[in-house]
C-alpha cells in the first residue's frame, strides 16, 4: 500500500492542457501535408499526395535530405567516440576533477544554441572552417557529445567494477578489457547516446545558419528558407517525415533501455 494522495481534477486538467498545447502544433502538420492547395493550409476539396510526390522528385529537397543524413551520421560517430571515452575516463578516475570535466562536457546543453553558435563563428573563422562541411560536422559533433556522456555515464553507473578487476587479474590488457568486458556491457547506453546525438544533428538549425555556407543546405535550413521565401506545403511533408523519424528513434531508444534494465 502506498501513501500520499493521487492527483486531483485540477492537476489532471492542467496536465492534459499541457499535453494538448505541446501536441496540437504537431498534429496540425499532418493534415496540412495532405492539402490540395499550393500554400500551407488545411485540405479544402479533398486529400492529396502531390506534395509527397513533389518531395521525392525535387532535387533540392533530396539534396537537403542527403546532406543532413551525411552530416548527422559523421557527427554522431564523432560524438559517440569522444563522449564514450570521456564517460569511461571519468568513471575510472572518479575524483572531483572528473566531475568538473563531466560538467564541462555538458556545457553545450546548458548554453543557449545561439550563444554557442556565435562563439563557434569567431573560433571557426580563425581556423578557416567557416562554410565548410568539416566545420558543420565538428559543430554538430561537439554539441552531440553531452548526450553520449549522459547515457554512457548512466550505463556505467550500473556496471560492476569487479568484472574489470577480474579481467585484468586474468591477464587481459586495458584495451582487451575495454573491448571485451566494458563496451559490451554499456552498448545500450552508447546506442542511446548515438540516437540522441543523431536526432540533435538532424534537427539543428542555429549553428548551420551561423557557420555553413549557402552550398551546405541541411533539411532544417531548407525548411527555414522555404518559410522565408514561399509557403510551400512540401515543408509540411518534410515536417511529418521528421516527426516519424524522431518518434521511431525514440521508440528504438526505449527498447534499448528496457534491454539494458532487464
Amino acid at each position: 500500500m502506498t501513501g500520499g494522495y493521487g492527483p486531483g481534477p485540477f492537476a489532471r486538467t492542467l496536465a492534459w492542457m499541457a499535453v494538448i498545447y505541446l501536441v496540437l502544433p504537431i498534429t496540425i502538420v499532418i493534415p496540412v501535408s495532405f492539402t490540395d492547395q499550393r500554400f500551407l493550409s488545411l485540405p479544402r476539396d479533398g486529400l492529396s499526395l502531390r506534395h509527397y510526390e513533389n518531395l521525392i522528385t525535387s532535387a533540392p529537397w533530396l539534396s537537403a535530405i542527403g546532406q543532413s543524413a551525411m552530416i548527422a551520421v559523421v557527427s554522431t560517430l564523432l560524438a559517440v567516440i569522444a563522449g564514450t571515452l570521456c564517460a569511461i575516463g571519468c568513471w575510472r578516475i572518479g575524483n572531483r576533477t572528473t566531475e568538473w570535466l563531466r560538467a564541462l562536457m555538458l556545457l553545450p546543453l546548458i548554453i543557449p544554441s545561439i550563444v554557442y553558435a556565435v562563439g563557434l563563428y569567431r573560433y571557426f573563422g580563425a581556423l578557416d572552417l567557416l562554410g565548410t562541411f568539416l566545420g558543420v560536422v565538428l559543430a554538430h559533433g561537439v554539441t552531440g557529445i553531452p548526450y553520449v556522456v549522459i547515457t554512457v555515464s548512466a550505463a556505467l553507473s550500473s556496471f560492476d567494477p569487479r568484472l574489470e578487476q577480474a579481467a585484468r587479474g586474468m591477464g587481459a590488457s586495458l584495451s582487451q578489457t575495454l573491448r571485451w568486458v566494458i563496451l559490451p556491457r554499456i552498448a545500450p547506453g552508447i546506442a542511446s547516446g548515438a540516437i540522441f546525438a543523431f536526432i540533435h544533428s538532424w534537427d539543428e538549425l542555429v549553428m548551420v545558419l551561423f557557420i555553413a555556407s549557402r552550398s551546405i543546405v541541411t533539411l532544417p535550413r531548407k525548411i527555414w528558407d522555404g518559410i522565408n521565401e514561399n509557403a510551400d506545403p512540401t515543408m509540411a511533408v518534410v515536417a511529418v517525415l521528421l516527426i516519424v523519424l524522431t518518434l521511431s528513434l525514440l521508440l528504438l531508444d526505449g527498447a534499448l533501455r528496457k534491454r539494458r534494465d532487464a
